[in-house]
C-alpha cells in the first residue's frame, strides 16, 4: 500500500529495518508518531540522535558507554579477578539484573558462526586473551548462549585460554526455577543431569 505522503512512506520503510518490526507494525508506529505532539516526536528523535552521537564502545570490556572506560570497569568495588564473557551488551544487563555477580565483563560482540562468516577475529577473542594476560584474572566465566554458535564459541575460548594460569568455567544450564520436567526438552534434561550437585546438609 502506498501512502499519499512520501514522508510517511519513508518513515514506514525505515521502521521496518528495526528487528521484529514488519510492515504492519511499522505502519502502526508511524501513525502513532503522527498522532503524538511535535514535542514528543522531537524528543524521540533527539534521544536517537544522542545515542548515536554520544554512546561508544568501552575500550576495556566492549560494552556500550558514554564514558571510557565504562562505569563497571571503573568501579573499584568490583572484583577484577572475575571476568564474565558474554556475547552482547544486552547480556551484561541480564547478568546485572540477577544481582548475583560483582566481577568484570568482556563483551565479544558476537559468536562464532561459520554460516554467517563470523570467525575468531570478529568476536574480540584476541582482546580477551590480552586482558587475561595483562590483568590479575583468576577465573573466566563463559556465559555465551546455550545454542550451537554459543557452544562453539565457549569451546574455542576454553581452548584459547587453556595454557594460561586461569580457571575457565561455564555457566550452569538446566531446568529453570518453577519449570516442570514434562515440558523440558531432551538437551536441557541431559545438561541438568550432567550438571547435578550434591545437596548440602
Amino acid at each position: 500500500m502506498q501512502f499519499s505522503s512520501r514522508s510517511v512512506e519513508t518513515l514506514v520503510e525505515e521502521l521496518t529495518r528495526l528487528p521484529g518490526v514488519g510492515r504492519k507494525s511499522a505502519q502502526r508506529l508511524a501513525f502513532f508518531l503522527l498522532k503524538v505532539s511535535r514535542e514528543e516526536a522531537v524528543a524521540l528523535a533527539d534521544a536517537i540522535r544522542a545515542v548515536k552521537d554520544q554512546v561508544r564502545t568501552c575500550t576495556e570490556c566492549g560494552n556500550f558507554t558514554e564514558d571510557d572506560p565504562c562505569l563497571i570497569c571503573r568501579d573499584p568495588k568490583r572484583d577484577r579477578s572475575l571476568l564474565c564473557v558474554v556475547e552482547q551488551p544486552m547480556d551484561v544487563l541480564a547478568v546485572e539484573a540477577s544481582g548475583s555477580y560483582r566481577g568484570h565483563y568482556h563483551v565479544l560482540r558476537g559468536a562464532l558462526n561459520p554460516l554467517e562468516n563470523i570467525g575468531p577475529d570478529d568476536i574480540r577473542a584476541r582482546e580477551l586473551l590480552q586482558r587475561v594476560e595483562d590483568h590479575e584474572v583468576k577465573e573466566v566465566i563463559l556465559a555465551t548462549n546455550p545454542n550451537p554458535p554459543g557452544e562453539a564459541t565457549a569451546h574455542y575460548l576454553a581452548d584459547l585460554l587453556g595454557g594460561l594460569p586461569v580457571s575457565v568455567t561455564r555457566i550452569a544450564r538446566g531446568i529453570p526455577m518453577g519449570g516442570d520436567l514434562e515440558y523440558a526438552d531432551q538437551a536441557t534434561l541431559t545438561r541438568a543431569m550432567q550438571g547435578r550437585k550434591r545437596i548440602d546438609d
